[in-house]
């Protein structure tokens, strides 16, 4: 056994006395440590009671609370100095802010400076937040049914949300906006637009919420758009209106129709009329539930109808879009006057949409190509069989008459 191994010898110790006898260690075993206290402080600069370095434990008496290791007091102090610089950081942006905009005030001033020194003031960047921007306001109104709220799960909630939100920012940027409602309007719906975006939709312009049902609303519909604001018959809308005739136009311009958008609707919306209802029904539900706005319209006596995607798309898959991408299409055919170009535009790419027209002049390049590469095919073939020929009976073989 090596002597490092060895244990320590225990030697007596005789006492003056000679009675008692004291035993004696001469050094302490590998294995045993020592303790040592160390003071610890908590993250509000208190010190608590001492800490056994070896076990990591409280010592005794201390059974207040746990003590902070090293790295969360780093931590708890990095968050400290953060939060104690708050207020000078929000200094430091606000002057730069500052000196950037003064930077861009000299520049504009000394390259637009008039003959008598004034300098000449610059146009806004962007229409103020919650301005209808600089397009015109049409007779038209778009109802979004929110009354199936039973039918989603919360995601689909939110995702509806988001799709209104959507809705009116793209309506208020639109070349002719429509007016816009929202029917059966509470429960789970109304709790997010209250709290999560706290009701940030009572100034919005043109919008308008109502707690009763999609039927109620259009009817009140009628009024706003005959009214003093009810917008003038402009873009695509005017264009409609003049092929119809003029009986046609002052007969649609006293009253419209109101019509459900539904993708089952055998009729197909081939334009919009003035002082009309257009209703989409607002249900995220991936189709699980197909069909329930046609057959809602249908038990309530409401005319329905598509959009003719069918008419001008070719799409890989199914017709049925989203709430504010129907809204999107529709304002952009008032702009254009023209389905195709307006689904073009608006249609994501994941639905692979092409127009019908584009599509067929692509399957007949594709025919074209391949039946292109057949002859040439069949071209090397025949050359090579004419190579074998010649090289076997050693005579030229002359186009035309090789078999």
């Amino acid at each position: 056994m090596d002597p490092e191994e060895r244990p320590a010898k225990i030697r007596k110790l005789e006492h003056a006395g000679g009675d008692d006898i004291i035993l004696a260690v001469d050094a302490v075993p590998a294995f045993q440590t020592t303790k040592e206290q160390l003071p610890v402080t908590r993250g509000d600069g208190e010190e608590v009671d001492t800490v056994d370095t070896t076990s990591g434990t409280p010592a005794e008496g201390d059974s207040a609370e746990p003590t902070m290791s090293k790295n969360q007091l780093k931590k708890l102090r990095r968050h400290e100095r953060w939060e104690s610089g708050r207020e000078d950081r929000k200094l430091k942006r606000k002057e730069k802010i500052k000196e950037k905009k003064e930077r861009k005030r000299e520049a504009w001033a000394q390259e637009h400076t008039d003959e008598n020194g004034n300098v000449l003031r610059p146009l806004p960047s962007r229409p103020p937040r919650h301005s209808a921007g600089l397009g015109k306001q049409v007779p038209i109104t778009i109802v979004f049914d929110c009354d199936f709220e039973d039918l989603m799960f919360d995601n689909e909630l939110k995702s509806l949300g988001l799709q209104i939100t959507r809705c009116y920012s793209d309506n208020r940027k639109a070349d002719f906006r429509t007016h816009l409602a929202l029917s059966s309007f509470g429960g789970k719906m109304k709790e997010r637009f209250d709290g999560i975006l706290a009701k940030q939709y009572t100034s919005w312009k043109g919008f308008q919420f109502f707690e009763e049902d999609f039927v109620a609303v259009a009817e009140k519909a009628k009024e706003w758009m005959t009214g003093p604001k009810g917008g003038e018959v402009a873009g695509a809308l005017a264009e409609s209106e003049d092929s119809g005739g003029q009986e046609k136009t002052e007969e649609s311009a006293e009253e419209g129709e109101i019509v459900y958008l539904s993708s089952e609707s055998d009729n197909v919306l081939t334009h919009l009329k003035p002082n009309s209802t257009y209703i989409i029904g607002g249900l995220v539900d991936k189709n699980r539930h197909k069909g329930i706005c046609h057959r809602r319209a249908v038990e309530r006596g409401i005319k329905t109808a598509k959009l003719p995607i069918g008419e001008y798309l070719e799409m890989k898959s199914r017709q049925v879009l989203v709430t504010n991408h129907v809204l999107e299409i529709m304002l952009k055919w008032m702009e254009f006057g023209d389905w195709g170009k307006a689904f073009m535009v608006v249609m994501p790419e994941r639905k692979g949409a092409k127009l019908k027209g584009e599509a067929g002049d692509a399957r007949d390049e594709e025919a074209d190509e391949a039946e292109a590469e057949e002859d040439e095919r069949l071209e090397r073939e025949n050359v090579d069989a004419a190579k074998e020929l010649e090289a076997e009976s050693g005579e030229p073989i002359i186009e035309g008459e090789a078999s």
